[in-house]
């Protein structure tokens, strides 16, 4: 194949190159001459005149140069004197020196005068017009296509750096089948699905799924964001979906993955209003028609990822268009670990560390949260200077993930700091009287992230899915462990319960509208949910109940918080000996790890169990 690109860029080169050396040989040639020449007063001409020392003059109009006939003790031979008196020839004559007039050559000067400018005017418009021309190119491909375009050997991620979401790669494996042995597959008349859509949210592996799919299939990949296709221009969005399209079939067989699908599938017309909208709508109304249009027995494939697809048009999600939907959705417990073990690969490990067990400290990770958790762990190790990442530095990284930094400089008040301690610990004494309830692992009262002054940490130990009445109400009455803390000790509210009284209320809410276990509103559920583009200020949901049933729910809600804030305050009073310890123990210690919880844990248990409190915390209903 002919490359006269590199040959025109070698010769270039080239004659860039002969330029300077020539560049170079004048330079030093004029250094030369400079070395060998030096300027003198006229008197300083004359003294060597008398002395004989000078073997010729050249007279010019302005100056007088003399060659010696002994160079100088620096190794000048001549020397040039910028004065021409008008006797001058007679002097040298009396002098006996030979001499000649300098015939002045000004076509340099005259050539230089006019070259110069043309020259600057030159590059000057050479340069404006290839900026308006490689503006107008961008102009004239503003409606190609922009997609990232992967070939086979650039793709190296497969199904083995996938984890965590077997049923998700069980479902594609399908597509990998079918690109690498079409006939094989199609013997029967199956057909490949148009197109397929991974919803899930955010940091579950949607991008990643599709890259593997990629990967393990061995095609080109072309990967575009929903934002890509829309501009400033009309037409620019349908002609990119055009252009995509069209390279792809040309690639066949291929995958086309649209991350962020929302940005361009969002449902027409969902404003009222016209104009605005109307890029959009051609751009969606394009991508439909191409679905309509090309033949999945091509070879290609589409693929596209969102996180909201409540928002997508219901056109853009029929059969024949997207056929087919996979959720992938956060891992469970086995998941977790299956990705932490991909990701633990890749760091210094040291001998005790389990993924099972960080698997069950971190319910509710994605895969990208558990990615940035390995990270932060090896950055701690490697900051304390250690040799390989210890269990330690995991549960550091937790922390430092849920609750934010440490922070030791943030200096309180010493009964700050005693409110906080009585806080914390009422949430512990409370979990730990309560059955069924999620262990503690640790409760520090060192300041942590923005505006957390101490915290509680609970780890389930495993995933739960179904929860009952009872058990909400003990969460609840955990929630409200440090409220009931501090008017119990110091008979005082304070502005350390806002995020716990927030969480307690909205679980008490949806007890009360959205799961029907509260008796005084009935078995209904009054949460009409609805996209959230119909409503931004309303975050999705929407109550349809009546003015009286609000009432009532509003009591409902009252009186559920209410309860459990009264069963939180009955057990701290109940165990105020083993509170006012351990809250004194824990300003001095500031943190207690789950060895250290282990006695008071036991301690709570026995004087539960003694004082016949479990009609209060147990599986019934109301106390």
């Amino acid at each position: 194949m002919e490359q006269p690109p590199k040959d025109k860029a070698w010769s270039f080169h080239l004659a860039y190159f002969l330029l300077a050396l020539i560049g170079v040989l004048i330079l030093q040639q004029m250094w030369t001459v400079y070395r060998q020449t030096e300027v003198v007063p006229y008197s300083e001409l004359q003294t060597l005149l008398r002395d004989s020392k000078i073997a010729s003059v050249e007279v010019g109009a302005d100056m007088m140069r003399a060659t010696l006939k002994e160079p100088m003790k620096d190794g000048r031979k001549q020397i040039v004197a910028v004065r021409v008196p008008t006797d001058v020839a007679a002097e040298l004559e009396a002098a006996n020196v030979e001499y000649s007039g300098i015939v002045e050559n000004t076509w340099a000067s005259t050539l230089l005068s006019w070259v110069v400018p043309i020259a600057l005017f030159f590059l000057v418009w050479s340069y404006l017009s290839r900026r308006m021309t490689q503006g107008l190119g961008s102009v004239m491909q503003i409606g190609q296509s922009r997609a990232k375009i992967f070939v086979e050997t650039d793709v190296k991620v497969g199904f083995a750096d996938v984890a965590g979401v077997d049923e998700a790669k069980a479902e594609l494996q399908e597509i990998v089948a079918f690109l690498k042995d079409p006939k094989t597959y199609g013997r029967l008349g199956a057909r490949v699905p148009k197109g397929i859509l991974l919803v899930g949210p955010p940091g579950t592996g949607k991008t990643l799924l599709a890259r593997a799919v990629a990967g393990e299939a061995g095609v080109p990949f072309f990967s575009i964001t929903g934002s890509e296709f829309v501009e400033m221009f009309v037409g620019v969005g349908a002609a990119r979906v055009r252009d995509l399209f069209a390279q792809a079939r040309a690639s066949a067989p291929c995958i086309i993955f649209i991350d962020e699908l929302d940005a361009l599938g969002r449902a027409r017309g969902i404003s009222g209003l016209s104009g605005g909208h109307d890029e959009k709508e051609q751009t969606l109304n394009q991508l439909l028609a191409e679905l309509d249009g090309f033949d999945p027995s091509a070879g290609v494939v589409l693929l596209a990822a969102t996180n909201r697809p409540e928002v997508l048009d219901p056109a853009l999600l029929r059969a024949g268009r997207f056929d087919r939907q996979i959720s992938v959705d956060r891992p469970d417990k086995i998941g977790r670990a299956a990705i932490l073990n991909v990701h633990l690969r890749k760091i210094k490990l040291g001998a005790d560390v389990d993924p099972t067990q960080i698997a069950a400290m971190t319910p509710g990770f994605t895969g990208a949260d558990l990615a940035n958790l390995v990270n932060e762990a090896a950055t701690l190790a490697t900051r304390r200077g250690a040799v390989s990442v210890t269990p330690d530095d995991f549960t550091s990284a937790i922390e430092r993930v849920i609750a934010g930094p440490e922070k030791r400089n943030r200096l309180l008040h010493p009964r700050e700091r005693r409110i906080v301690a009585y806080h914390e610990m009422g949430h512990a004494i409370v979990a730990m009287a309560l059955p069924d309830m999620d262990p503690i692992k640790k409760v520090s009262i060192i300041p942590r992230g923005m505006g957390a002054l101490g915290y509680t940490m609970q780890t389930p130990t495993e995933d739960r899915y179904l929860m009952t009445r009872s058990e909400l109400m003990n969460r609840m009455t955990v929630l409200l462990g440090g409220r009931a803390a501090e008017m119990n000790v110091f008979h005082e509210a304070t502005t350390g319960a806002a995020d716990d009284l927030q969480r307690a209320t909205e679980m008490a809410r949806s007890m009360a509208t959205r799961y029907g276990m509260e008796p005084a509103v009935g078995q209904a559920s009054y949460i009409a949910e609805r996209p959230r583009y119909l409503d931004i200020a309303d975050l999705g949901q929407r109550s349809d109940a009546s003015e009286e049933t609000s009432a009532r729910i509003d009591r409902a809600v009252r009186e559920l918080v209410e309860e459990a804030f009264l069963r939180a305050s009955r057990i701290l009073k109940e165990c105020a000996n083993v509170h006012e310890e351990t809250a004194k123990r824990l300003l001095d210690k500031e943190t207690f790890t789950e060895e250290e919880l282990e006695p008071i844990r036991d301690e709570v248990k026995a004087l539960i169990d003694a004082r016949a409190l479990l009609p209060l915390v147990g599986e019934g209903g109301p106390a």
